[in-house]
């Protein structure tokens, strides 16, 4: 498939697809006879995976190098399957801080919805702001 298509179906813009073929994410393609990128099918499964890593936090030098270790073969699986239950263990921690966000967002939501259960500690009324003087400025000689 061109690159267009490619694009369309993976959610990747051919911009990103160039770019990740020039870094090494992305094997480079065949050409056809008027010099244009062949992608085989396969590569939408790579994307999708690229795509998840990058949408659950993987910073992109990490996915190099997991890129660059699955290129290298099956020698490298434990030490990709450790890479990845590292980052699964900060994906779940992310997640466990977004529920509590959540869970907060939650209460307080329903706090405006019934006013008989808003929560104090959070909708008490703030003392009047009050502000500073103006700075006094020394006289002026003269």
């Amino acid at each position: 498939m061109k690159i267009g298509e490619l694009a369309q179906r993976s959610g990747v813009t051919a911009h990103t697809l160039r770019y990740y073929e020039k870094i090494g994410l992305l094997s480079y393609a065949s050409r056809d006879a008027g010099g244009q990128r062949c992608y085989d099918a396969s590569v939408l499964v790579w994307l999708g995976f690229i795509s998840r890593l990058k949408a659950s936090g993987m910073p992109l030098q990490a996915i190099l190098q997991y890129a660059a270790l699955r290129e290298a073969g099956p020698t490298t699986e434990a030490r990709r399957l450790q890479m990845l239950s590292e980052h699964r263990l900060q994906v779940q921690a992310r997640l466990a801080q977004l529920q509590d966000c959540l869970q907060m967002l939650d209460q307080k939501i329903l706090g405006y919805t019934d006013s008989m259960q808003r929560m104090p500690l959070y909708d008490q009324a703030l003392p009047p702001r009050q502000q500073r003087p103006p700075p006094k400025r020394p006289a002026k000689a003269g």
